[in-house]
């Protein structure tokens, strides 16, 4: 049979998401059945995350994670949460006889995830079988049905297989996984291929190997199992590989299902990429009328599915861009896909799409007080994890009550990103009200800058001073304002004696009539310090 043929039968013949399929797909690489009602055909319509701080309401067919969960008295109050499907918990599972009665009266299976799997981990890669199934099941040829594919090549090579995009992400895997060695474990759990490993093979040629050639290369690793990789082409362009966990090269018919597979996934992979630029222009046109309020944002948001109510805006933008157009917008839909990804997990009706530059996300909040404080919390969290990825900044603006104050928080986040732009930083987060007054200053040089105005006063004669005689009265005019008057820290500031300072402060209040005792005085001068410095 050829791989085409074992493809549509694969494909024809899966079931629609159930955790029986989730468990051949993942094998107990990932998760495993702690406690069983008998039925694992039960349908699997969505993955949730556990919250001890909110209200559980699990839809019918949900799996939960049960993040932090430990106990068989924690797993029973689960299991009673609502019509789900199945409950994951980390491994070990307290699977005692109350656990495993209370699986049996309520018809939710219990599940273990490994140790070395993260929560983000396991719901990315939930949240694409069953995205992957529902495409399935509608009867569409599927733009990213590349688990059944890899399935079905799995088993005409008897080998774990990956199917890999050009930056080594692990775009779909097939079954069978734990017989391969960590570094393949390493990589289905991480969703990519470990920067130690990457740097391995591109040391030693094999990267270059795969890309010049247009058969399967054998690649001997020193570390591990072999491998067996084919390059996936569109023409002259690169969209990806297959990679076979092998002992020994394949027989020249496994090669050629390996060719004719590495076809299919071209096809596949144009479609996909179609289809997701499709769907991102959608989602960033629909995000971009929330956004700005007005009388389409109720439309937008049913159509998104978003939340409409207790909303707060993150606007986040890479702080490291590259030269090449094409390849900064590529890292910068990277960033936003990660961005959702991480929202996502944290509410189902969040959203984020990239708009311009910025990605934006519209996560909803529950009422606590804290809201902007908990939306910083968020943003925080999700840059600690794609900082070595990713250099960024995240504005947080303040909570919108409804869909009516959404267009203000969003104005907010770009007001808190640009303070954060301003400062010159990487990897912070912003929260309005924790930059309010540095936005201010900065509204207030847009509007001088606007009406070209310059500045005025004892500031103006200072610099004008400056100019003629190259002096530097206005840095000691900042030094002393900055160190509240205290001439010792200011003189340290600007790296000259004390005294020496206590002569430019003379000159500088002769020269420009400024009268440092008038507290009214030096909040004229700080402003226009603030205001015109950058320009002046």
């Amino acid at each position: 049979m050829s791989v085409f043929a074992h493809y549509r039968e694969e494909k024809t013949t899966r079931p629609r998401a159930s955790l029986r399929r989730i468990l051949d797909d993942l094998g107990s690489t990932v998760l495993d059945v702690a406690a069983s009602p008998g039925n694992l055909d039960a349908e699997v319509s969505g993955v949730h995350i556990y919250d001890p701080l909110d209200e559980l309401l699990l839809p019918p067919g949900g799996l939960l994670l049960g993040v932090g969960v430990e106990g068989a008295e924690a797993i029973c109050d689960l299991l009673e949460a609502g019509p789900g499907s199945g409950v994951v918990i980390k491994q070990p599972v307290a699977a005692d006889e109350r656990v495993r009665a209370k699986v049996l009266e309520t018809g939710v299976a219990v599940l273990g995830l490994t140790r070395a799997a993260s929560w983000s981990q396991v719901a990315a890669l939930l949240r694409s079988l069953l995205a992957e199934g529902d495409l399935t099941e509608s009867g569409q040829q599927p733009p990213d049905d590349l688990f059944s594919l890899a399935n079905a090549l799995c088993a005409l090579l008897d080998a774990p297989v990956t199917i890999e995009d050009r930056s080594a992400r692990v775009l779909a895997f097939s079954g069978r996984q734990e017989e391969a060695d960590s570094s393949r474990i390493a990589t289905v759990l991480g969703r990519q291929v470990p920067e130690v490993y990457q740097r391995m093979l591109d040391e030693q040629g094999w990267f270059r190997k795969l890309y010049q050639s247009t058969r399967p290369v054998f690649i001997d690793l020193s570390e591990g199992l072999p491998r067996v990789a084919i390059a996936v082409r569109s023409g002259d362009e690169i969209l990806g590989s297959i990679w076979v966990v092998v002992r020994e090269p394949l027989s020249e018919q496994r090669e050629w299902a390996l060719i004719d597979a590495a076809k299919i996934v071209a096809l596949h992979l144009l479609r996909q990429r179609v289809g997701a630029d499709t769907r991102r222009r959608l989602q960033a046109d629909l995000l971009s009328t929330i956004l700005e309020g007005g009388r389409d944002a109720a439309e937008a948001a049913g159509r998104l599915g978003v939340a409409s109510e207790r909303l707060c805006v993150l606007a986040a933008q890479l702080t490291e861009t590259r030269a090449d157009a094409a390849q900064a917008e590529a890292d910068s839909q990277r960033f936003c896909d990660a961005l959702a990804l991480h929202v996502g997990a944290i509410h189902p009706r969040a959203a984020a799409a990239l708009v311009g530059s910025v990605a934006y996300a519209l996560l909803p909040l529950h009422a606590s007080g804290e809201e902007e404080a908990r939306a910083v919390r968020v943003a925080e969290s999700f840059l600690s994890r794609v900082g070595p990825r990713h250099s960024a900044n995240i504005g947080v603006g303040r909570l919108a009550a409804d869909l009516g104050e959404v267009a203000r928080s969003r104005a907010d986040a770009d007001r808190s990103l640009r303070v954060l732009r301003s400062r010159g930083v990487a990897g912070q987060v912003a929260g309005y009200s924790d930059v309010h007054f540095e936005s201010l200053l900065l509204q207030l040089g847009d509007l001088a800058a606007a009406e070209d105005q310059v500045p005025t006063g004892p500031y103006h004669r200072l610099l004008r001073y400056d100019a003629e005689h190259g002096t530097e009265l206005a840095a000691t005019l900042g030094a002393y304002l900055d160190s509240f008057g205290d001439v010792n820290a200011a003189a340290a500031a600007v790296h000259v004696h004390s005294n020496t300072f206590r002569y430019r402060l003379r000159r500088l209040t002769e020269i420009s009539g400024l009268d440092l005792a008038d507290p009214e005085a030096r909040l004229a001068a700080m402003l226009m310090m603030r205001i015109f410095g950058r320009r002046h």
